[in-house]
């Protein structure tokens, strides 16, 4: 028997936290299942809610004809896939996994593969494509007639991250896992590549696959697109995305700046970013778009699977 009122949180560290506030907003209260104590009581402490331990495995044993008929998977970079693999295994037909669907391009690929033959929906976490600045940029887009080029930069402090302490391996898809945010939101706006040249060299310690990063392409919009990074160097994310009246200035993310045609003036745009303060940008949307089925406001894994191609060439993968 499935429960159809409530949703399977799995993960009790700081993103279930998040997404346990924007549920209890929403009117859901969320089965968390953890795996620590004091993950747990932390979670409870902040969100006044109870958490299970011991890992999701054995709590699908024990509620195997009893829990939530939706999951969300806020779990650790390395075990994204594994947990999202178990839940198709046990039956479950609606998931959120947060970015980027798995730990690594097989990982990614293998839950679309099983999620395909279980005939269950499995969407991305994004939540940068439901901040307030991007759907204002949306309502401008539209207004204007469409994107007609963009560019962007996903440069990440290599300097810092190097000192971050992660399970072994997940620094090394760190392309995946983070920077992939602000390109699929890059490619969200402007429209899914159809052409590329790619180009990319360096390394660090940490990410020996390369550090510098720049290329160019047409999306299915026809909009030209541009985009360079560089790990090693001073730098942070951003985006611009043009149309025949404006120049629409993401930097940071979570701002809008404007940039009209005739003028120099780049200018700040009035946004409603209420629920961007009092939730984690973007979440209470896109939770709210899981729980009612809103269709292309988040990628599929299959839609993942579709990018992998494109993001491995940007990040220079060889062979």
């Amino acid at each position: 028997m499935t429960q159809t009122n409530t949703v399977l949180l799995i993960g009790s560290g700081p993103m279930a936290v998040e997404y346990a506030k924007a549920l209890k907003a929403l009117k859901v209260t969320p089965v968390t299942v953890g795996r620590g104590a004091a993950s747990a009581e932390k979670f409870t402490t902040e969100t006044g809610l109870p958490a299970s331990t011991g890992g999701i495995e054995s709590w699908l044993r024990e509620h195997k004809d009893n829990h939530p008929d939706r999951a969300i998977v806020t779990v650790g970079e390395k075990w994204l896939g594994v947990v999202t693999l178990q839940l198709i295994e046990h039956g479950f037909k609606e998931i959120l996994v947060e970015k980027p669907g798995g730990h690594d391009a097989d990982e990614i690929r293998a839950v679309a593969a099983a999620a395909k033959k279980a005939g269950a929906n499995v969407l991305v976490g994004y939540n940068r494509r439901f901040y307030a600045s991007v759907v204002q940029a949306q309502r401008i887009i539209a207004e204007d007639g469409g994107v007609t080029s963009f560019n962007f930069e996903f440069t990440e402090w290599g300097h810092v991250i190097a000192g971050i302490p992660k399970e072994e391996g997940v620094k090394e898809e760190w392309f995946l896992s983070n920077s992939t945010h602000l390109i699929d939101l890059a490619f969200y706006l402007g429209g899914k590549p159809q052409e590329l040249s790619a180009f990319s060299s360096g390394s660090l310690a940490w990410h020996p696959l390369a550090a510098v990063f720049a290329g160019a392409g047409r999306s299915e919009n026809g909009a030209l697109f541009s985009y360079q990074a560089n790990w090693a160097a001073p730098g942070r994310w951003g985006l611009e995305v043009l149309t025949n009246k404006h120049r629409l200035i993401f930097r940071p993310v979570e701002k809008l700046q404007i940039q009209k045609i005739g003028s120099v003036a780049i200018e700040p745009v009035e946004i409603d970013d209420t629920q961007d303060k009092d939730y984690k940008p973007g979440l209470y949307d896109q939770t709210r778009a899981f729980l009612n089925r809103e269709a292309g406001r988040l990628p599929t894994i299959q839609d993942q699977v579709e990018m992998l191609d494109w993001y491995q060439r940007i990040r220079g993968d060889r062979g």
